[in-house]
């Protein structure tokens, strides 16, 4: 019987295999190989919401209101993303800030390697000027990289630089950026610039302009005072500034100070730490 059945099966196969040439039919195809996992934060990063709750966070580059005009790549959700001592040491100047009736708000945190790719490809291509009139309205565009506005690396990757202001309590709401509304000037006065419930700094965020500089002298008064509010009071839990930002502080020490990461802006990339 063992002899019988083999001969049936070795049939079976060679009529299989004749239908499909008179046919043409042909194998269905492997399944294609599963993706790669998207990478994971390092468990020395965490969510800054699950450190202090109470600091704002308006995410721009989730948004279409940046340089850019559209959402940048690797932010998948609004959220802000920071090594944990970084988180902390902002924890510690929000509870100061609190006190004298201010509070911080983060614009931009842990940016990946791919978002700033997307501003390298974006700065090359001088035929997009959508957000010229608010972000660089006197930077030609094709200067971007010379004057060090755009870079193919940025601090941000490490885990430990924040792009943040602060809000007079109580902190009133900023609507919504509408793509495509007529655009103002970063540098103009506040009541005419995109409205933001930041004090007033003098400039916009993310302006490309030399006031944005930390300690240029024309900026004065209550706009010179909120600068140095802001640095003095990171400054005391180890955040330096880059004197061409006044919005750009980095915790120091770094705790990967040379580790330019790359995993999504998610609650997944931080899920469980």
């Amino acid at each position: 019987m063992t002899g019988l059945a083999s001969a049936l099966r070795t049939l079976a196969v060679a009529a299989a295999a004749g239908l499909l040439a008179v046919t043409g039919a042909v194998a269905a195809p492997a399944p294609p190989a599963s993706a790669a996992p998207e990478p994971k934060a390092p468990r020395e990063f965490v969510a800054l919401d699950s450190v202090d709750r109470t600091i704002i966070q308006e995410m721009r580059y989730t948004t279409a209101h940046n340089f850019v005009g559209e959402p940048v790549d690797g932010y998948r959700q609004p959220l802000c993303i920071l090594t944990r001592p970084a988180a902390e040491a902002l924890h510690r100047a929000q509870t100061r800030l609190l006190a004298r009736g201010y509070t911080l708000k983060v614009y931009d945190c842990y940016r990946p390697q791919r978002a700033v790719d997307h501003f390298v490809r974006w700065a090359k291509d001088l035929a997009d000027e959508r957000m010229k009139g608010e972000f660089y309205p006197l930077v030609d565009k094709s200067r971007l990289f010379e004057d060090g506005y755009i870079a193919a690396k940025s601090g941000h990757s490490r885990g430990s630089t924040v792009d943040l202001t602060i809000v007079r309590l109580p902190a009133a709401p900023t609507r919504a950026y509408v793509p495509g509304e007529r655009l103002t000037k970063c540098y103009a006065p506040r009541v005419e610039r995109f409205p933001d419930n930041s004090v007033d700094m003098g400039t916009g965020y993310d302006c490309f302009d030399t006031l944005s500089h930390t300690d240029d002298p024309r900026i004065q008064g209550a706009q010179r005072a909120h600068r140095q509010l802001l640095g003095s009071a990171l400054a005391e839990q180890g955040f330096v500034n880059l004197h061409e930002e006044w919005w750009h502080f980095t915790f120091k020490p770094e705790p990967f100070p040379s580790t330019f990461f790359d995993f999504p802006v998610a609650r997944r990339s931080v899920a469980g730490h």
